[in-house]
């Protein structure tokens, strides 16, 4: 969809519901009026799964929003540049050119849609019909998820400068010559938080397979809680899945074969990706894997495995999670190199999840190997260290010959090297190095990559750190560009 004003772009899909890139499945012969197009709770699921196929989108969950956070994070380097997205690894984005502003129209039209679904679900219940609880609850939870994701792409740190530009906060459909403008990123996780705490009690509890269930609402409630350092509430959200035992930990046996089984016993909250969907030679998995693997001759291995990576996990050799990586191209006979990962592809044979192709493999967006991660850091930060070497260790002993965390050993960095051993490749490293003030150091001497939009070192003082408003908004939506982010004014 072309990059137009954020609620411009989304009003015109949902007004029309005859779909951008057919993101809602409704199949009208015509154009059909928003307010009457929602009647019964099998049209709620439909609007429900047209929402969900929205997020596959390859400026979403598809792709980019996933690469961002892995990208911009140090534990990726890329082999050489020119290949497609090394942008987000050079940071070289501007408001003019490589904005990346499919991530605000994206999020935006999800959101748009959302609260189409949400103002009809209104206007049904004030008519006496009942039976939206479940579907008021997923919108709910998934506009909480999109605000979440776009304030971090958008707006600083929430513990850094929460007082700052976040994102518009846009909880109505509006009319096409709407213009709104910024909220703060401490007004947008107000929204957050309430959102994801009005769905909650709307929620089943029971599994959902590809949707929201009342443990994903809380899952994501943990995760909120732990970027504004709220840790008592992270916590007690991430204690209670854990607790729950609705969701299981693999095992170690288990670990590198749960990548080629969907909706398994971590997956919380998972993105099913089928026929439709799938990017096939621009999905992720081709993005991670190796070049030329096995012969396919489309496979470039755009991005792989950095030094800095690679010696984290390699601390231990025994370390399970070397299972989903394999050579990459920068390997050779005398020296090979492990620096190609496989979780979008099912395994390194490319066995795929069961689809018609082995690159239509799920997106798992929540898993409870986060949720233990979340606890081991929130309760290190409120004071129970004991709890977090337990809840670490859980982690950690895919890496076998390492030595257990112990109340004296355990801290925020050993917490933060697990995170990235577990979520690598998962959308994670970035946002974790930025909301916890570290350092991010680039691999840009792998090959000698050319990258002159930012220094070899940056931290969160560093202004791109958060992406541009593009031009093409500001030309729509004049107002905005006051509040443009100050590395691009």
């Amino acid at each position: 969809m072309k990059t137009r004003n954020i609620i411009i772009a989304a009003l015109s899909c949902t007004l029309t519901l005859t779909s951008c890139e057919d993101f809602l499945n409704m199949q009208p012969s015509t154009a059909v009026n928003a307010s009457t197009a929602i009647r019964t709770a099998d049209d709620a699921r439909t609007a429900i799964n047209g929402i969900m196929r929205a997020m596959s989108s390859s400026s979403y969950y598809g792709r980019n929003f996933i690469l961002y956070g892995d990208t911009k994070g140090g534990d990726l380097t890329i082999y050489s540049a020119g290949r497609g997205q090394d942008a987000l690894y050079s940071f070289n984005h501007s408001a003019t050119s490589g904005s990346y502003s499919a991530f605000w129209s994206q999020g935006f039209y999800c959101i748009m849609q959302v609260n189409n679904l949400l103002e009809n679900i209104e206007r049904l219940e004030s008519e006496g019909k009942t039976g939206f609880d479940q579907f008021k609850g997923e919108a709910l939870t998934l506009r909480a998820l999109f605000n979440f994701d776009l304030v971090r792409l958008y707006g600083l740190p929430y513990n850094y400068k929460k007082d700052s530009y976040g994102i518009p906060d846009v909880t109505t459909t509006l009319s096409a010559d709407a213009k709104p403008l910024r909220a703060t990123v401490e007004e947008n996780y107000k929204r957050i938080v309430e959102d994801l705490e009005a769905a909650e009690p709307l929620l089943e509890q029971k599994p959902a397979s590809g949707y929201v269930n009342y443990y994903a609402n809380k899952a994501l409630q943990a995760r909120v809680a732990l970027y504004r350092e709220d840790y008592a509430a992270a916590l007690a959200a991430s204690r209670e899945i854990i607790d729950s035992e609705r969701y299981r930990l693999y095992s170690n046996i288990e670990w590198v074969d749960s990548w080629e089984k969907p909706f398994a016993s971590e997956s919380i909250f998972e993105l099913g990706m089928n026929e439709e969907s799938d990017l096939g030679t621009s999905s992720l998995g081709f993005y991670y894997m190796a070049k030329h693997k096995n012969g396919n001759q489309s496979a470039l291995g755009w991005f792989l495995a950095s030094e800095y990576f690679l010696t984290r996990l390699g601390e231990d050799p025994s370390d399970v999670r070397w299972g989903i990586m394999g050579e990459d191209e920068a390997s050779t006979a005398d020296a090979p190199r492990k620096g190609a990962c496989y979780k979008y592809m099912g395994s390194e044979a490319l066995t795929g999840a069961g689809n018609k192709t082995a690159t239509a493999v799920n997106i798992k967006i929540i898993r409870l190997s986060e949720v233990y991660l979340i606890a081991a850091e929130a309760a290190l930060h409120t004071g129970d260290k004991a709890a977090a070497a337990e809840y670490l260790n859980a982690i950690r002993s895919r890496s076998p010959q390492l030595a257990p965390a112990t109340v004296a050993s355990i801290s925020d960095d050993m917490i933060l090297d697990e995170r990235s051993k577990e979520l690598f490749g998962e959308g994670h490293r970035f946002f974790d190095m930025i909301r916890m003030n570290r350092s991010i150091e680039f691999n840009d001497d792998f090959q000698g990559v050319p990258v002159s939009q930012r220094p070899k070192i940056i931290d969160r003082s560093f202004g791109k750190i958060v992406l541009p408003i593009s031009n093409d908004e500001i030309v729509i939506n004049p107002a905005i560009k006051e509040q443009q982010n100050e590395a691009y004014k």
